[in-house]
């Protein structure tokens, strides 16, 4: 049975662990500025690029893959709640079966980033879907900040 939809202000306020899939660690782009923002505000962020790798970004360390993140999360007892996407749209399938295999709640494709059928498929699997949107802006809508 599905569950029923919760509103982006009920994912951002239920959610506490963010995997953000093509985190930079460069300043300038967009994924670092929205997951900085998302960690002041109480979320912790996941990092998840193989380029980074082993490595830390925001003080916390870079995995190469969500699988891979869950996994050592599961040692702590910490779920991931929210996939937050900032690769292409071609990419986000992958992403999104790597969601459901490690039972996140939520697939966030940010800003620009649609995928109808993946979100079909996250859906199907139980997962919540948010699609062209920011976080960080939806965040800042709700906390009027």
């Amino acid at each position: 049975m599905r569950q029923q939809a919760m509103s982006i202000p009920e994912l951002l306020s239920q959610s506490r662990t963010v995997a953000v899939v093509g985190l930079s660690a460069n300043p300038e782009r967009p994924s670092h500025g929205v997951a900085k923002y998302l960690q002041a505000h109480g979320y912790r962020i996941i990092p998840i690029n193989p380029a980074y790798a082993g490595g830390r970004i925001l003080n916390e360390h870079c995995y190469p893959t969500l699988t891979q993140a869950a996994a050592m999360l599961q040692g702590e007892g910490t779920p991931i709640d929210i996939v937050d996407c900032f690769r292409k749209p071609e990419s986000i399938p992958a992403i999104v079966e790597e969601a459901i295999a490690i039972s996140a709640r939520c697939v966030w494709m940010q800003l620009g980033i649609v995928n109808e059928e993946a979100a079909r498929r996250a859906e199907a699997a139980g997962l919540q879907v948010v699609m062209d949107h920011c976080m960080k802006i939806e965040h800042m809508r709700l906390h009027g900040s």
